[in-house]
């Protein structure tokens, strides 16, 4: 089965795949270490975790072969760690990535997904159907929102 899908943003073509960590940990690790580690002040300690082996992921590079977006999706359905380089958003690479995220809990016979969305984002997921449950929380120190999706 082909994995891979290409997002066309207005300035150039991006292809995205399904991978596996030991596969692509370099490139994946590139974007989260910038978005989280970086620009969020993510303690590394909380960035990496043991479920990262046993996950799927997603990787987006832009045309040059560059690492630009990452995202996982845990064996239980629940997506995780979705970022997009900070020159690369708003160009529908992360939209592309969450449908393609979607598709593949499809695919795969999941009936619901779950995921903690940043408080910032939790409109980001409203408009794919995703609904709130429960309170705000902190996790690695901002706010957080527990959400769900029936499939």
């Amino acid at each position: 089965m082909d994995t891979s899908h290409f997002i066309k943003t207005n300035t150039s073509t991006c292809q995205m795949s399904i991978v596996q960590w030991q596969d692509a940990a370099p490139s994946l690790r590139a974007v989260r270490e910038s978005v989280f580690i970086h620009e969020q002040h993510v303690p590394k300690e909380l960035e990496w975790d043991t479920f990262d082996p046993v996950s799927t992921h997603l990787l987006v590079t832009s045309s040059a072969g560059e690492p630009v977006g990452a995202a996982r999706l845990l064996p239980d359905g629940h997506i995780g760690r979705m970022a997009v380089l900070k020159t690369w958003r708003g160009k529908g690479i992360g939209s592309a990535m969450l449908q393609r995220l979607l598709d593949e809990c499809r695919q795969r016979g999941m009936t619901k997904v779950a995921l903690n969305a940043q408080v910032t984002a939790k409109s980001f997921y409203a408009k794919f159907g995703f609904q709130v449950v429960g309170e705000e929380f902190i996790e690695a120190g901002m706010s957080h929102i527990k959400m769900f999706l029936k499939l």
